[in-house]
């Protein structure tokens, strides 16, 4: 395992980070027990993974209560822990400013530690965004003197909205949507590197269709039921030319989280693992080499392909 800078108060992060939405009761993905949850923590740290990502609303805050359980006989100096606020724990939205200790408390009761290495909002309404004009970051703020955070940020999905946090707020995190169908955020990886900030890479494998499982005739069931059949039509035909694109002798999933990791501003990618498996495979696909001309020939492809079509998420 290779490891990154995330913050300058954190230790220095494993290229491959762990989401931790499936450890979740009820999550809409495959349901893990306790003990599943847990053991595929525990194999995580074992493969070199320092960094886990979780939520209060990842499992109404069961995500949180296994990690905590997971997490509680490891050495946490040596853990990098990212949880979120504005999507609470019992499943409704709050945003306001008065309410990010609360949040945070729980977050910490549930995960079984006195702070955590960040706090990001989570994917907050625009204004939130602007630093000059809202009260949120005063508080975070407090929360860093306090010793409960060591830093803030935000889980932003456009380069305009990452470009706004960056420039208004002493945030020193965002947790960026980026993969080789969703390039967006990539423009502002440069303004990232200037303010010495942590990129945190979610949603790498484009929600499953980078890994090659999912095809025109697909069906998808919870958060996935959002695509419609145009929706999964137009996904099927572009992984099918992306793989004309690397060619038969490059595996599509391992090709998308080096791509992520091509970038030098990219701290750590979390995809989501539901077996030790899957976990296995995205450690090991970190440590292939991304040629520079493919790079480019993947960054061409969404100029020349993706982008204008707008795809949701």
């Amino acid at each position: 395992m290779k490891y990154r800078k995330l913050t300058g108060q954190s230790p220095a992060v494993s290229e491959i980070g762990m989401g931790t939405w499936q450890l979740g009761s009820n999550s809409g993905w495959k349901d893990l027990s306790d003990k599943e949850s847990i053991e595929l923590v525990r194999e995580a740290l074992e493969l070199g993974v320092n960094f886990f990502d979780t939520a209060p609303n990842y499992g109404l805050g069961s995500s949180e209560e296994r990690l905590g359980k997971a997490l509680e006989k490891t050495d946490r100096s040596q853990v990098v822990i990212n949880t979120k606020f504005g999507h609470t724990d019992f499943g409704s939205l709050n945003y306001d400013a008065g309410y990010i200790r609360e949040s945070l408390e729980g977050s910490l009761r549930r995960l079984r530690t006195e702070y955590v290495d960040s706090l990001i909002l989570h994917n907050p309404p625009h204004a939130i965004l602007d630093g000059r004009q809202s009260e949120h970051y005063e508080i975070l703020e407090k929360l860093k003197e306090e010793g409960k955070i060591r830093a803030y940020g935000a889980s932003l999905d456009t380069y305009e909205e990452m470009k706004l946090f960056m420039e208004t707020t002493g945030g020193e995190v965002v947790e960026a949507f980026f993969n080789i169908l969703h390039q967006d955020t990539a423009r502002a990886f440069e303004i990232a590197k200037e303010k010495e900030m942590g990129i945190i890479v979610k949603i790498p494998l484009d929600s499953g269709w980078l890994t090659g499982k999912y095809d025109a005739n697909s069906t998808f069931q919870g958060i996935r039921e959002r695509w419609s059949r145009e929706d999964i039509a137009t996904r099927a035909r572009l992984v099918s030319q992306l793989n004309e694109l690397i060619g038969k002798d490059r595996d599509l999933s391992q090709t998308a989280l080096s791509f992520c990791l091509a970038y030098d501003a990219v701290s750590t990618v979390i995809p989501g693992s539901i077996s030790t498996a899957q976990l296995r495979k995205n450690v090991e696909d970190a440590n292939v080499h991304l040629p520079d001309r493919l790079k480019m020939d993947l960054e061409n492809f969404y100029e020349s392909e993706v982008k204008k079509l707008n795809l949701p998420w």
